[in-house]
């Protein structure tokens, strides 16, 4: 395993087992609009190293560990990195964009972070297959598109307490960021990087058109 993965996983671990204990601690650093408007933008970063729950912090951590070595084979470990932090922040700016007049918003955990990397890898690896619920093997560009539709839906629908313009920032971070790398998949793998592009096209129309 890679020692940047393993400083990301440790570093996380242990600053969202500080949150669990300490609601001081979880309150200074989690994302919170009002907080950030006032000028604590560093909460747009360090919010992503905190979790809910145990559950929470498992289920990033895994599907990190699951992804990351494509990103890290392909690009190096200094590439991964900056995918990782790229899509955590594209994730942070999407929600404090689309929740800029909600001061009471908050939100927590690496997901935008997490969904870059999948997102990344998708591109640079897109006949991998998925095992959805870990048992039906599905493409992994299908579960990408599937998934920043189910997303669209979520913004829309505001009936759970899932993150989904985070998880959609990072899938933007990560799709930008890789393709800035490696902008040969523009032509060497045109239909997915359309395909991949689609859903974020669909946001940014329905956001225009105010229906978000």
């Amino acid at each position: 395993m890679s020692t940047i993965l393993i400083v990301i996983i440790g570093i996380t671990v242990l600053f969202s087992f500080k949150g669990f204990n300490d609601p001081s601690f979880f309150r200074k650093f989690e994302f919170h609009i009002g907080s950030i408007r006032s000028g604590d933008q560093i909460r747009m970063i360090t919010s992503g190293f905190l979790h809910a729950d145990m559950g929470h912090l498992f289920f990033n951590m895994f599907t990190l560990y699951m992804f990351a070595p494509v990103v890290i084979h392909y690009f190096g470990s200094g590439s991964f990195f900056l995918i990782y932090l790229g899509s955590l922040v594209f994730g942070s700016l999407l929600t404090l964009l689309m929740h800029k007049n909600e001061y009471s918003y908050r939100a927590i955990g690496a997901s935008g972070a997490v969904t870059g990397i999948i997102y990344s890898a998708i591109l640079l690896q897109p006949d991998m297959m998925l095992g959805l619920f870990y048992v039906i093997p599905v493409p992994a560009y299908l579960f990408g598109i599937g998934y920043l539709l189910y997303s669209i839906y979520g913004m829309k629908a505001k009936n759970d307490n899932i993150g989904h313009t985070a998880h959609f920032g990072g899938a933007i971070g990560g799709y930008l960021i890789t393709l800035a790398k490696e902008p040969s998949m523009i032509l060497n793998n045109t239909l997915m990087v359309i395909l991949l592009a689609i859903p974020i096209l669909v946001l940014f129309g329905m956001s225009k058109a105010g229906k978000l």
